[in-house]
């Protein structure tokens, strides 16, 4: 079904129903929790507008949500009360209830003419969209909006490298860099007599939930919102994205956008963004092309990765080569082995780990060169390489705001060989790609990275993305 301002690709239909004689249209909100650059929206809105019906948006919060805690809810529920914020300004109530995604969209699908959709990658979203669409009673059209190029137009398989993608993805990314034009709403929601989760006392609401407490918030250092996300980017454009390409790589800095959070929970859009960093004066071609290629090649390598491997959670998802030089070094002796908890506590021989374990504890965020040594290391220092997979995960998804999303499960994976070529033969990597803490000291300051991260456990300071 076309749509004046939304590319075709992006909209896909994923049940065979029709539009039923319902009350409104609505908006299932799950992934793309935003009110701005959100295609989904304005498709529903321009569906609303065609049936002379109001736009009504749902968000289903349940406690139980994979691998989240005390600090993605409060991040998530910040930014979800601004959204409810914003929409109403456009006329759009936004309806937050406890409960699984699928039973509140079910729940308040019975009575719309037409469900629509936002996209995710994982395997439970993919699951609860498919049981929507399966047994709703109306037509579920589901639209993408939080990627640029759609993932099937860029291929139809598991993409070896970056190598392999990048070509793929800029062959058609100009068709889709394009701003969206918001929709007016011909007919408002915000009278419609439904209840839902008062989104003013998000302390009460965090009380309410059954989740797990132990990882605090890390909200003076990233507060959870669109707001916040324009801020902190603007903030880098003007003052820090012309050293982007020579510093990106150095983590003594802070010249990097610091937008995964917010890409990760949807409060902000990845066209957004390049659209922004393509137009941005005052800087390099070298900076917009190394900012682009994270954003575009690098993310949407990682959303290929998780869309097309199921095992993309698992030691199993591994390419079969690192896999087997891994398993080929398993009994190697290892100099030092660290339990996890031990790892938890930054209790290791090594003050340049320790620094970045102290980093991602107290921020929820790691310098992306950190990442990748932090997570070689726990290779190192674990028992076995299945040991080394699941400890690594567990951990990136307890503390980093953006864990448990594509990128994360692939710079894990990456840790362990995806998406890289084999490389010199050493113990206990085998021909996976070595770090080493002389690298560190070759390539960057780390010393002042160390320094940088003490002052932030003395004193975590007030909006440090800035």
């Amino acid at each position: 079904m076309a749509s004046p301002g939304i590319e075709p690709e992006r909209i896909q239909q994923l049940n065979e129903r029709n539009v039923q004689r319902g009350d409104y249209v609505l908006y299932w909100m799950q992934q793309s929790q935003r009110a701005e650059y959100n295609h989904a929206l304005e498709y529903a809105i321009q569906r609303a507008n065609d049936l002379g019906q109001p736009c009504l948006a749902a968000f289903g919060l349940m406690d139980s949500y994979p691998e989240a805690n005390l600090r993605h809810y409060t991040f998530m529920l910040e930014g979800l009360k601004e959204t409810r914020e914003t929409l109403a300004e456009r006329g759009i109530l936004l309806l937050v209830r406890f409960g699984n995604p699928f039973d509140i969209a079910m729940d308040l699908g019975r009575k719309a003419s037409l469900i629509v959709c936002d996209r995710g990658y994982l395997r439970h979203q993919k699951a609860w969209r498919e049981k929507v669409a399966e047994q709703a009673p109306c037509l579920v059209m589901q639209v993408e909006s939080d990627i640029i190029v759609p993932v099937e137009i860029v291929s139809n398989k598991a993409e070896y490298a970056a190598r392999t993608i990048r070509p793929k993805i800029q062959r058609h990314m100009d068709s889709y860099l394009k701003e969206p034009a918001p929709t007016p709403l011909q007919k408002g929601s915000l009278g419609m007599p439904l209840d839902g989760v008062d989104l003013n006392d998000l302390p009460k609401i965090l009380a309410q939930l059954k989740i797990d407490r132990t990882v605090s918030p890390v909200s003076p250092h990233f507060p959870g919102g669109a707001r916040a996300a324009r801020r902190f980017f603007q903030e880098f454009l003007e003052h820090r994205f012309s050293r982007y390409a020579a510093h990106h790589n150095q983590p003594q800095t802070d010249d990097v956008s610091h937008m995964s959070p917010y890409l990760h929970f949807g409060q902000i859009s990845p066209l957004y963004l390049a659209l922004r960093a393509r137009n941005a004066p005052n800087t390099s071609d070298e900076s917009r092309e190394a900012f682009l290629e994270e954003l575009l090649v690098r993310r949407e390598l990682a959303i290929n990765f998780v869309h097309y491997n199921p095992d993309y959670d698992a030691f199993s998802g591994l390419p079969e080569w690192a896999r087997q030089t891994l398993l080929d070094h398993a009994g190697d002796k290892r100099e030092h082995l660290y339990t996890q908890s031990q790892l938890e506590r930054a209790a290791t021989h090594d003050e340049y780990w320790n620094a970045a374990m102290e980093e991602m504890k107290i921020t929820g965020y790691m310098h992306n060169s950190m990442r990748m040594y932090w997570g070689k290391k726990i290779l190192e220092w674990s028992r076995t390489p299945e040991e080394a997979f699941l400890t690594t995960l567990t951990l990136n998804n307890k503390y980093f705001l953006d864990g448990r999303d594509p990128n994360s499960y692939a710079g894990v994976a990456w840790i362990l060989g995806l998406h890289d070529r084999p490389w010199k033969e050493r113990p206990i990597y085998g021909k996976i790609r070595y770090m080493s803490a002389s690298g560190l000291e070759r390539k960057c300051d780390i010393r002042a990275y160390v320094q940088k991260v003490r002052k932030q456990v003395e004193k975590p300071s007030q909006n440090s993305a800035d």
